[in-house]
């Protein structure tokens, strides 16, 4: 059974000089977090074998910088769908993702804590930069839109800050 992956894009910067919110990059702090969670996802055993953003620039550098500090060495693809969208769209769009045991999603609120709940039943508070882990039932992704699972772990970079995963402590 495959084990879908829920990352909400780190902290953004909103006072950073950009166009459309679509543009707005992630903070210092974000940054930090990003990385973080890329080796707490690692460190668990985690490793994403795919991973699909949305194409908001946030959202993009988290996925970067938790795949770099993670090493995980999977590819990146970006889904413009991801922005904007609910999660009912979320699951079409994903239910087309490739044939792999785990897949990581990196997307937005309030999108990420409905699909938690659509999925699992569980109420998932996805703070930023926080990982959702979620073993579903069904056996392809294509399977995706009408899925059930169970929330089996989620983790906020607060509970991390100062821990072995942590590069700046």
């Amino acid at each position: 059974m495959p084990t879908l992956l829920l990352m909400r894009h780190a902290k953004s910067d909103w006072d950073a000089s950009y166009g459309a919110d679509h543009d707005r990059p992630l903070n210092e702090r974000g940054a930090r977090s990003a990385r973080l969670m890329g080796r707490f996802v690692s460190g668990a055993d985690l490793i994403p074998d795919l991973v699909i953003s949305s194409t908001a620039i946030r959202a993009v550098t988290t996925a970067q910088l938790a795949a770099e500090s993670g090493a995980w060495g999977c590819p990146i693809d970006l889904e413009p769908g991801f922005y904007g969208t609910g999660p009912v769209s979320v699951l079409e769009m994903t239910s087309e993702a490739p044939d792999v045991e785990r897949l990581l999603l990196v997307g937005h609120q309030p999108t990420w804590s409905m699909l938690v709940q659509r999925l699992t039943g569980a109420r998932a508070d996805m703070k930023t930069a926080s990982v959702a882990v979620i073993d579903l039932m069904n056996e392809t992704w294509a399977e995706l839109p009408t899925a059930r699972g169970t929330l089996t772990s989620l983790h906020h970079p607060r509970s991390y800050f100062g821990s072995e995963w942590d590069d700046a402590s």
